[in-house]
Order: structure tokens, then C-alpha cells, then sequence
């Protein structure tokens, strides 16, 4: 019995100096980098910071990176064409990416934002680690239509990019992991966490939600908050939402597992700064929020893997009158972070 009470203490004592660890690593990292800061209603970041320290050169290279058009074969096309910052860092306008050569792609450029707390990456949740999601725009045929190694040869034939890599990593030498690292750099500092929601739940002074949005609110909490969580407004899980097969033919998470179940499930995305990224869905089928609403009160297509939450007691989708459309629609006004898309930190 003595042993297995020492047992557990030392358990516990591991998982308090592993927390405290990090809490050590993300004062680090705000210290060495003061513009990254871990919002204070936000939870643990989940990205390692501890392999990749946030540092204002390799910073001002992941920008650089991430404007780069020679990321591309024909190099028109750099990260920033597809994921553009006043648009919260998607594609606004567009259903789907428009790569090189103007080709389509099959889905809707997610926004980027709040990634050091995201688990996976790409609308079916097929890349686990930010410094590799990269590799993917930059190799596929409807993107950037690049090899690495390419990318590699032609930054080193620069005169901009061998110092901008001593800069940062303390040589000139430009590898794919520095390039992926620096991309990560910047990506981890785009941040959205000063919207009305957040002032709100900080409890900054003069900031209150109005009666609409309070209601919308207390909606949102009721028949929205198990699939996209607060503070981030997503709870990372895949889903089929019930917008059934598109002229794409995507089938979502299918595509990575070929397991059945996972037919047309899709990460579900964050409601944040929604006025910003129209049109939604991962095939950009729905070009308003009201569109959006009224798909899930009246036109959620029934199929073996639909999300349970749609489908419960014999009824599809999730019962909203007009005016709860309204009310809802204003708490979603509060999730838009205007400093975000402005910030000239992330801009050229």
C-alpha cells in the first residue's frame, strides 16, 4: 500500500514539474520574442516551442518565406496568394485555392491563425506537425507545383536568403528543416485573441456584451459549443457536417485513413474572424453566415456518417428560429479581431 502511495505522488510530482516546464519554456519564449504573447484566456500551447524558440530574426525569415513567390515552380504563387492577412490569412473570395498556371484546387484555404494550439493541420486533419504542413502546398500539383529541393537551390542562389538564414539559425546554410522552422516562426505568431469576446472574458474594463449578443451568447454555449469549444472555437475533431458530396467529389478524412467512417468528415474550423474569410465550409459552398445557419436548421443532407449531434432524436440539424439566427449572428460579430488583420507585425 506504501508503495503504490509513493507510487502515485511521484506521478503527480512528474506532472507538476512537467507543466511547470513549460509554463518556464512559454516565459522564455515571450522573453526572448516579446510579441509573442500566450493570451490569458487561452490554454496550454500545444505546439513544441522548446524545438523551435520564436526569435525576431528567425521571425523576419518566416515572413520573408512566407511572401516568397520562389516557393512556386513558376514563381508566382507564395504562401501569402492563397492565405492573405486581411482577409484573417484565407483566400477571400474564392471557393477553392487558385494556384499556379490559375488551377484550381478542391478546397477552401482555412485561415491561419492560433496554430500553436492546433493538434493537426489541413481540412482532413492529415499533417500533425506544423513545421511539416508546408510540404504540402508547396509540392501539390494544384499549388505550388515545386520540389523542395528546388526551393532549397534557388533561395541559396540569392543574396537576400543566406543572410537572412545566418541571421537566424547563426550559419548560412539553408536546409528544408530551417526553411520549415522559420515558415512555423511566423505562422505560430498570427494570433487572434483581442476581439470583443476576449476583452470580455478578460473582464477589461468597459466591455460587455450587448442584450443580442448576450443572448446569442448563451445560444451559442447551447447548440453550438460542443463541436467549436471556447476559447478557440474549435474542438479540433472531425466531422461530417451533412453538406454531402460536392462537385469535387472530396471524401475528407477518407482520403488519409480509406476507413469508411470517415467518409466527408472535415476539421471542424474555428468561428473566429468570420466577417473576414467568406465563403465558408471547406468547399467554400456558402458565401454568408446566414446561408451557414440555414444549412444546419433546414438543409443537413442525412448519410451513414453524419455527425450524431445532427441527427438526434429522429431530426436532422439543429432547430433555430429566425430569431435566434439573429441573436446568434450578432455573438459571432464579437469573435472578429480587427488589430489582427491590421497588425503590422505580420505584414510586409
Amino acid at each position: 500500500m506504501k508503495k503504490k502511495y509513493w507510487t502515485v505522488l511521484a506521478t503527480i510530482l512528474l506532472f507538476v514539474i512537467a507543466c511547470s516546464k513549460k509554463d518556464d519554456i512559454e516565459q522564455k519564449i515571450e522573453e526572448t520574442f516579446p510579441g509573442f504573447k500566450i493570451p490569458g484566456n487561452f490554454p496550454k500551447v500545444v505546439y513544441k516551442l522548446e524545438n523551435n524558440p520564436i526569435t525576431e530574426d528567425g521571425f523576419r525569415l518566416g515572413k520573408a518565406l512566407f511572401n516568397e513567390g520562389q516557393l512556386s515552380r513558376d514563381g508566382t504563387i507564395s504562401c501569402a496568394s492563397c492565405h492573405i492577412q486581411a482577409s484573417a490569412f484565407t483566400h477571400h473570395g474564392h471557393d477553392v485555392s487558385h494556384g499556379i498556371e490559375d488551377r484550381l484546387g478542391t478546397r477552401n484555404s482555412p485561415p491561419i491563425m492560433n496554430l500553436a494550439w492546433r493538434k493537426s493541420f489541413m481540412w482532413d486533419g492529415g499533417i500533425l506537425d506544423l513545421d511539416f504542413q508546408p510540404f504540402a502546398p508547396i509540392t501539390a500539383h494544384e499549388e505550388m507545383d515545386e520540389d523542395v529541393n528546388h526551393v532549397l537551390q534557388k533561395l541559396r542562389n540569392t543574396s537576400k536568403y543566406p543572410v537572412l538564414f545566418k541571421s537566424a539559425f547563426g550559419s548560412e546554410e539553408i536546409n528544408s528543416a530551417r526553411m520549415m522552422k522559420a515558415l512555423s516562426q511566423f505562422m505560430l505568431m498570427c494570433i487572434s485573441a483581442n476581439a470583443k469576446y476576449d476583452k470580455v472574458m478578460r473582464g477589461e474594463e468597459g466591455t460587455a456584451f450587448t442584450e443580442i449578443e448576450q443572448r446569442g451568447y448563451l445560444l451559442f454555449k447551447q447548440k453550438c459549443a460542443a463541436c467549436h469549444s471556447e476559447p478557440l472555437f474549435t474542438d479540433e475533431s472531425l466531422r461530417n457536417n451533412g453538406i454531402g458530396v460536392n462537385v469535387y467529389g472530396d471524401e475528407g478524412r477518407f482520403k488519409v485513413t480509406e476507413n469508411p467512417d470517415d467518409l466527408y468528415r472535415f476539421k471542424v474550423p474555428s468561428l473566429r474572424n468570420l466577417k473576414y474569410t467568406p465563403p465558408y465550409m471547406h468547399d467554400g459552398s456558402f458565401y454568408t453566415l446566414k446561408a451557414v445557419l440555414d444549412h444546419y436548421s433546414r438543409n443537413v443532407e442525412d448519410m451513414p456518417t453524419l455527425d450524431p449531434l445532427l441527427k438526434q432524436n429522429g431530426k436532422l440539424g439543429i432547430a433555430l428560429s429566425e430569431q435566434e439566427k439573429l441573436d446568434l449572428l450578432a455573438f459571432l460579430e464579437t469573435l472578429n479581431d480587427e488589430s489582427f488583420i491590421r497588425s503590422k507585425l505580420l505584414s510586409l
